[in-house]
């Protein structure tokens, strides 16, 4: 099975930026999709993005411009945080899907169809 370790989550002010990154073990396909998911006190949990093997990544319009998902040849998987806000304060969570079924990534951030999750890692924005 693929494990997911995420780290990197801190206490900021408003307006600073984080890096979170993602460690993936257990020898997963190149073709896997990876993302990143969040849930913050009294919210509903949001896809906050992901990346297709290509390269080619998708944003929640509540972040668009702000983040920016990448990735490297040592399975790591990172979300770049700028201009944060209060209202980004969640748990962050790695995701990953083997991306064997055909759908777009922005329908499998919708539905949560991710096969693997991380335990989570806290931002909080004061």
């Amino acid at each position: 099975d693929v494990q997911l370790v995420e780290s990197g989550g801190d206490s900021v002010q408003a307006g600073g930026s984080l890096k979170l990154s993602c460690r993936v073990s257990g020898s997963p396909d190149s073709a896997y999709v990876m993302g990143w998911f969040r849930q913050g006190p009294g919210k509903e949990r949001e896809g906050v993005g992901g990346i297709e093997g290509s390269g080619s990544a998708t944003y929640a319009d509540s972040v668009k411009g702000r983040f920016t998902i990448s990735k490297d040849n040592d399975n790591i998987l990172y979300l770049q945080m700028n201009s944060l806000q209060p209202e980004d304060t969640a748990a962050y969570y790695c995701v990953a899907d083997p991306g064997i079924v055909r759908v777009g990534l922005a329908t499998r951030l919708r539905d949560a169809a991710f096969r693997y999750w991380g335990q989570g890692t806290q931002v909080t924005v004061s």
